[in-house]
């Protein structure tokens, strides 16, 4: 059942961002790997930024499609879910990137396909 709309994901993509940037601090990550905080907060401001250029209603600057919005974000659960494995991230560093990964993977799982609208 995927019911996920471009409008509820809109609305989880600025507070994710803000979540990727101050979270780590919070947290206190990057004991194992200092990488573990300081990816995170880059993909925070990325995020961020990816969310006001995409063509959205919360997009501020509509350039890049929501398709690729979504590209982007399967691409960063990827990335999150494998980075404790190949950065030897450990504790909270590990547990912190697979818990946002997976979260990140099932958000762009769920999402309901648009219809097509036609002229």
């Amino acid at each position: 059942m995927k019911f996920i709309t471009k409008r509820i994901h809109a609305y989880l993509d600025y507070p994710v961002a803000v979540a990727l940037i101050a979270l780590p601090f919070l947290l206190g990550l990057g004991h194992s790997n200092p990488l573990a905080l300081q990816i995170s907060v880059v993909t925070g401001i990325a995020a961020f930024i990816l969310t006001l250029l995409t063509d959205h209603h919360l997009g501020v600057f509509p350039v890049i499609s929501y398709r690729i919005h979504l590209i982007v974000d399967f691409l960063v659960a990827i990335v999150f879910i494998a980075a404790p494995f190949v950065l030897a991230f450990e504790g909270i560093d590990a547990y912190y990137y697979w818990i946002n990964g997976v979260a990140v993977f099932i958000v762009v799982s769920l999402h309901k396909p648009e219809l097509a609208t036609s002229l």
